[in-house]
């Protein structure tokens, strides 16, 4: 594990991207504030309210008032989950990144999981899910997700899904990102992974939804990330765009 006299990491963004997430966004970002501290005392808070429509960008505009190392950026409409993960990958200033949802399925103070496992020469911190705290379909999907997509991407990890990762932020200025919708996760590992950036894992606790509803589990939605899934395989396992990206930043 990486140490030093104190605190082990010389400074870290903490970024929550929130839809609709009014019930758990305040919780959140004070449990996110308990855990950055822990590990350093040079920190932020990055909440990307995605054109929320309940009454999350109240509960930060209050926030705000309290917490002067909290930082909101508000989309006046809703622009996709990948979008809110870039504006919030944009805008960190730290030189670690460290994100997970608004919606409270995963704790902050787990960070303390990825941190135990980070040695020299690790980029990437990839949380795995001890168990999924879902309904039944929402697990079995999800399953099939995660196997589907390790099989036609190539990827060695155990949850490409797992919204909770410890991320260099160095390599955001390296490898472009472009998904809109939740492909950015698989997006951003098949690439970082292919740009040769090193993993680690770590287990997390995955908690059940107690505000809201998802925004991912329903026809509709799963049909277009189906189509997006087909254009980002396209691109990244046939074309190999990213590769050409990459080698022309070094």
């Amino acid at each position: 594990m990486i140490e030093s006299v104190g605190k082990p990491f010389s400074s870290i963004s903490g970024v929550l991207p929130a839809y609709n997430d009014g019930g758990t966004i305040a919780s959140m970002v004070l449990t996110m504030i308990v855990a950055l501290q822990q590990v350093t005392d040079d920190y932020e808070v990055i909440v990307v309210d995605d054109g929320s429509q309940d009454h999350t960008a109240v509960v930060l505009d209050e926030l705000s008032r309290y917490c002067p190392g909290l930082r909101v950026i508000q989309h006046a409409h809703n622009l996709g989950y990948g979008c809110a993960l870039r504006d919030g990958f944009s805008a960190a200033s730290k030189e670690w990144v460290f994100y997970t949802d608004g919606d409270a399925q995963y704790n902050p103070l787990d960070l303390a999981s990825l941190v135990a496992v980070l040695e020299e020469g690790i980029d990437v911190v990839n949380g795995f899910k001890i168990s999924r705290s879902d309904p039944l379909y929402r697990i079995v999907i999800g399953r099939f997700y995660h196997h589907f997509t390790r099989l036609t991407f190539g990827f060695h990890l155990r949850d490409v899904d797992c919204d909770f990762r410890l991320i260099r932020r160095s390599i955001f200025e390296c490898v472009p990102l472009e998904s809109q919708s939740g492909t950015i996760c698989l997006e951003m590992v098949k690439k970082f992974q292919d740009a040769g950036y090193v993993f680690a894992e770590a287990p997390v606790q995955h908690y059940p939804r107690s505000y809201g509803k998802s925004q991912f589990f329903n026809i509709r939605r799963l049909l277009r990330v189906a189509g997006q899934l087909a254009v980002l395989w396209w691109k990244l396992v046939i074309r190999k765009e990213h590769l050409k990206e990459i080698h022309a930043e070094h």
